[in-house]
């Protein structure tokens, strides 16, 4: 597996990617999912032989805030180390950052992953009382 830091993406690929994974509402434009991407603080790419296998983007002020946005792999690839490759990756690049945060769905896989790599559910939080909001567009509430 071959990790590549800012890695050259082709629009195919990238929708291929997410396809894989049931990320269709983020393909339904894939140019503009490529530009995202790209305009990201930071992304890194996973590829075996060439093909684009994983992916995780942060978005970063670079001071005090790290947004873990995206982490992908392929299904066949999933449970070999690739997404917590990523993770760290990207943990490693912020390091020096305060606060990492990331939203998920309620997927256990993406939790013991998440876990694994140090994070921490809002709500387990001892001395600290935070409260997570978000606001989607077009999600119901």
């Amino acid at each position: 597996m071959e990790y590549v830091d800012s890695d050259q993406l082709a629009v195919d690929e990238v929708a291929d990617l997410y396809e894989s994974v049931g990320w269709s509402t983020y393909t339904i434009d894939p140019g503009q999912l490529v530009d995202a991407i790209t305009r990201s603080t930071y992304w890194v790419t996973a590829r075996d032989a060439s093909r684009l296998v994983g992916i995780a983007r942060c978005v970063s002020d670079d001071f005090a805030i790290c947004y873990l946005q995206d982490v992908l792999v392929r299904p066949e690839t999933q449970r070999q180390g690739v997404g917590r490759e990523l993770v760290d990756r990207c943990r490693r690049r912020f390091e020096h950052v305060r606060q990492h945060v990331l939203l998920t769905d309620v997927e256990e896989h993406q939790h013991r992953l998440y876990r694994a790599a140090g994070y921490r559910e809002v709500a387990a939080l001892q001395n600290d009382r935070l409260h997570a909001f978000v606001r989607i567009r077009g999600a119901q509430f």
